[in-house]
């Protein structure tokens, strides 16, 4: 039934662990379509406390990878909190390498992203031959080199990320496998 003339309609909150811009958006987006409001978190505890305190509506948390396996931190969470799970989501995950604008492969001397990002990349990541380091976020590290002007540091995210925070897409497509996919599950 359509909302009356002047009615507000309270959009359901989903959180998912990183920055807005993050495959868990993704997911998020791609389940319950454009009309929730996504709840970014830092941690996967942080998330699994939203859903505890009733503070969201549903949680997205990624499982599994396709390359990379057991996605661990949100299956231990699992095992602890015991939320209801309402359904899962298989996202088509495709890596990019994003710079601030101005940087190049060339500038790059070290990559920045979660530590699933870069075991997903890491054929890519060997042949670029420079150093790595974990970051909470795939989007969380687009956002760090945005807010930085880092022209020496790359981060592996999704486009969208890039959009997000005005990045340079260096190189696209660079998971080590072409149908990498992450399985997602919504919590409540």
């Amino acid at each position: 039934m359509p909302a009356a003339r002047g009615e507000i309609i309270a959009l359901i909150k989903v959180a998912f662990q990183g920055e807005l811009g993050a495959y868990g958006e993704e997911a998020l987006h791609l389940h319950f379509g454009e009309n929730c409001e996504p709840v970014p978190c830092v941690t996967f505890r942080d998330v699994f406390e939203a859903v505890k305190r009733k503070a969201v509506d549903y949680a997205v948390i990624p499982v599994e990878n396709s390359i990379a396996g057991p996605v661990k931190e949100p299956q231990q969470l699992l095992q602890e909190y015991q939320p209801k799970i309402e359904g899962e989501i298989q996202l088509r995950v495709s890596h990019c390498l994003l710079g601030y604008p101005g940087s190049s492969l060339q500038t790059i001397k070290k990559v920045i992203s979660h530590p699933q990002a870069l075991a997903q990349s890491k054929k890519f990541l060997d042949q670029l031959g420079v150093e790595n380091e974990p970051f909470y976020d795939t989007a969380g590290a687009a956002k760090w080199i945005s807010e930085h002007k880092c022209t020496e540091v790359a981060a592996i995210a999704s486009k969208k990320a890039a959009e997000r925070y005005g990045l340079a897409i260096l190189t696209e497509s660079i998971e080590s496998d072409s149908s990498n996919k992450t399985r997602f599950i919504i919590i409540r």
